[in-house]
């Protein structure tokens, strides 16, 4: 028997023990509570909250352990004497995510920048070669699952199920169904839609922080330089990934969003959206926040070391934008407010009037219950 069968047959052997233990006599025992828990989060679900055999609707309660909030992040630094600017927190959770894995690595002794070298570029440093070790003890066809993140990483906005299927080479089927389903489920992929599209045309947008610093500067540069990070601090590359991933910790904290432009209580649909209009000039819009009073906030989200400058021709492009919004979707009935989520503010100045609301990184800090 081959090793590949062995495993099969253990893993097959292992449920069916569990099902004959816990209908047998587990379920008897009411002092008695079964806890599955760990980060194989497409095995758990398939095979035992999804289950159609012995233990079928047997889960009695879930818990999902979510990733820290900046909130958590910056209360989880300063237990472990770490004392960092909310700038310097929100760029190490655009490269690690809320994971305590990750953040348990940090060194308080060295600046932030110092940790991230230590801990990526550096070689043989601890987190540089994370990324297959976790999708292969995630996923048993590792390699296919990489080439869709890779795929979603090249494009901000996020891919259809139907563009994901043609650009990874993978046939538009039910295995690639699971696939991002499983991806989804792990919250290395967040789902949303195009405003005013069908359930059909679901983006699907790369969300794992460690993934997109892995594919945008670790892959094809480990080792090369030690002191990459330190060296590249107003690289175009890395601004770049800069504002993709600050989009992402913006949309993992629109509780907040919504809490800061006094929204906090107003049922909301989130989107995105890109068109054109009259003049057939293309616009993007990557979060739309649709409310259930009448407005929508078509929000920027910039990080920037400074607060934001709105010059002349930032201030025609955001014109178009809006027109083109109003044009394509038909929403003459609603008010567009043009909302910015920045670090520091927009820049008063003689075109910052354009903007009706604003959203700093403070706060983004925000407890949200």
């Amino acid at each position: 028997m081959s090793l590949s069968r062995k495993k099969s047959k253990i893993k097959t052997d292992f449920l069916t023990a569990l099902e004959w233990f816990w209908n047998g006599w587990g379920s008897a025992i009411h002092n008695l509570v079964f806890i599955v828990c760990g980060s194989a989060t497409t095995w758990i679900t398939s095979k035992l909250l999804h289950n159609i055999g012995g233990l079928y609707n047997r889960a009695t309660a879930r818990i999902y352990l979510h990733p820290f909030t900046l909130h958590e992040t910056e209360q989880y630094l300063l237990a472990n004497n770490i004392r960092w600017s909310h700038y310097e927190t929100v760029e190490c959770y655009m490269v690690m995510g809320g994971i305590p894995y990750y953040l348990r690595q940090i060194d308080p002794s060295q600046s932030y920048m110092q940790n991230i070298d230590r801990l990526f570029f550096a070689k043989k440093a601890v987190l540089w070669d994370v990324f297959h070790n976790l999708y292969r003890t995630l996923f048993s066809n590792a390699e296919t699952y990489e080439r869709i993140v890779e795929t979603l990483a090249r494009k901000r906005i996020g891919l259809t199920r139907r563009e994901i299927a043609q650009n990874t080479g993978l046939p538009a089927n039910g295995s690639l169904t699971t696939m991002l389903e499983n991806l989804a489920d792990s919250d290395f992929i967040r789902l949303y839609n195009y405003y005013g599209s069908r359930k059909r045309d679901t983006l699907y947008q790369l969300a794992d922080y460690y993934t997109l610093f892995y594919l945008h500067f670790i892959k094809d540069r480990h080792g090369l330089d030690e002191h990459f990070w330190t060296n590249t601090i107003d690289n175009p590359a890395r601004r770049a990934w800069a504002g993709y991933a600050f989009e992402q910790v913006c949309k993992d904290h629109l509780a907040q969003v919504k809490r800061k432009l006094g929204i906090g209580a107003v049922l909301s649909q989130y989107s995105s959206w890109f068109g054109k209009n009259e003049d057939d000039r293309g616009a993007e819009i990557d979060l739309v926040i649709e409310r259930r009073d009448n407005v929508i906030n078509l929000c920027e989200m910039k990080f920037s070391i400074k607060e934001f400058v709105i010059d002349k021709d930032y201030d025609m492009a955001l014109r178009n934008k809006i027109g083109a919004f109003r044009y394509a979707t038909k929403t003459a009935n609603k008010a567009l407010h043009l909302t910015f989520i920045t670090t520091y503010g927009v820049k008063q100045g003689m075109y910052s009037s354009i903007v009706q609301s604003q959203v700093t990184m403070d706060d983004l800090f925000e407890a949200v219950l």
